[in-house]
Formats: C-alpha cells, sequence, structure tokens
C-alpha cells in the first residue's frame, strides 16, 4: 500500500514538472490578437533598436532568423524583397537573431556584421543576447515570421509562420503568406490565413 502511495506521488510530481515544462516553452508566446511588447535590442551597428523608434511605421514584419540555419539562409533574399517592397509603405522588416552563440559561434555578433554587409540587409539585424525576446513571441524556428498592426492598443499579432509556402525555391512559391497579410492590412482588410507552421531549424538555447 505504501509502496503504491509512492509510486502514485512521483507519478504527480513528473506530472507538475510536466506541466510546468509545457506552459512555459517559446510556443506558448503571442496569439493572434495579442498586444506584442516592444523590445530594445542591440543592432549590428551597434545602437540599440526598438519598434518605438518607428514614428511612420503602420506595422512591422518580425523576423526571426540567423546565419547558420540553411532554413534562414533560403530566405535571406526573400527577407530583404520583403523589406525593400513595404518598408516604404509602412511596414518595415526587423530582424532578431534568436540563437546561443555559444552553441552556434557561427551566429555571434561579428558574422552577423559579415552576413549582412556579404547580403546587403537594408534591415536591422538586432541580437537577442539574453534570449529573452523570441520566448514572449513563441518563436521556435528560424525563420519564424510575425506580422504586427501599429494601433492605439499597441502592436497587434495578425499573422504568425511561414514566409511563404515553399522553401525551397522562391521561384515555384504559390501563397505567399506574409505578402497576403500584409496586403490586406494595407486595404484596410482582414488577414484571411492568420497562421501557417513555420519550417526552420530549432531555436539554439
Amino acid at each position: 500500500m505504501k509502496k503504491s502511495i509512492k509510486i502514485l506521488s512521483v507519478v504527480f510530481l513528473l506530472m507538475l514538472v510536466s506541466a510546468f515544462n509545457v506552459n512555459n516553452t517559446a510556443s506558448d508566446g503571442y496569439q493572434i490578437g495579442d498586444v506584442a511588447e516592444d523590445f530594445s535590442l542591440k543592432n549590428i551597428d551597434g545602437n540599440m533598436v526598438s519598434m518605438a523608434d518607428y514614428n511612420n511605421a503602420k506595422g512591422f514584419i518580425i523576423t526571426f532568423t540567423c546565419n547558420t540555419c540553411p532554413f534562414a539562409v533560403m530566405y535571406e533574399d526573400r527577407i530583404q524583397a520583403l523589406n525593400v517592397k513595404y518598408a516604404t509603405l509602412g511596414y518595415p522588416v526587423i530582424a532578431i537573431m534568436p540563437n546561443n552563440t555559444a552553441v552556434k559561434p557561427g551566429d555571434a555578433l561579428p558574422e552577423m556584421k559579415k552576413r549582412a554587409k556579404e547580403k546587403g540587409f537594408t534591415f536591422p539585424y538586432l541580437m537577442d543576447e539574453a534570449q529573452n525576446v523570441y520566448p514572449k513571441f513563441g518563436a521556435t524556428k528560424t525563420p519564424h515570421i510575425y506580422v504586427l498592426e501599429k494601433t492605439k492598443k499597441g502592436n497587434i499579432v495578425k499573422y504568425i509562420g511561414a514566409i511563404d509556402d515553399n522553401h525551397k525555391d522562391a521561384s515555384a512559391v504559390k501563397v505567399k503568406y506574409v505578402e497576403n497579410a500584409v496586403d490586406a492590412l494595407l486595404k484596410g482588410e482582414t488577414v484571411k490565413q492568420k497562421e501557417t507552421k513555420a519550417i526552420g531549424c530549432s531555436i539554439k538555447v
């Protein structure tokens, strides 16, 4: 009897621990309709950047990405194209590198600077050095995209997920999720496809 009680106690304790871990994973971040908290992160030029710096923005395309993930690399040109297309329309790209650089040295600040220069990034490339921003968003992959709309209530999450439906070949893309979301917001319309599955490498902690 005592043995059974001990076993049940252990099982209950494990269930509690499991529940705690599940409820505190990055995937429990912002949902559609939530207000995204602002951040202040170091850019590759040494300056601190936050969404509040963009006085004329109508919203943001927040991109969690990095140097070392093959999926992120395949999307670099498309992320750049999003900024070229939408920054002047009020939806700039802000890229955030979320990985632990002790695990991925190729994502360290000097390498970020080098990559940005090589690719000609026209958007800020920030480092989530303390790794406390990506969990708030709920980002789990690189790349992982969040489209926010700037309102009087704050920056409202309107889309979460992938950039488009083909990470391998930009020329074979059939559905441009991020572009469709931003286009809808610019027209004052509701985003039809609000969430998709982010495809990429897991964020390194």
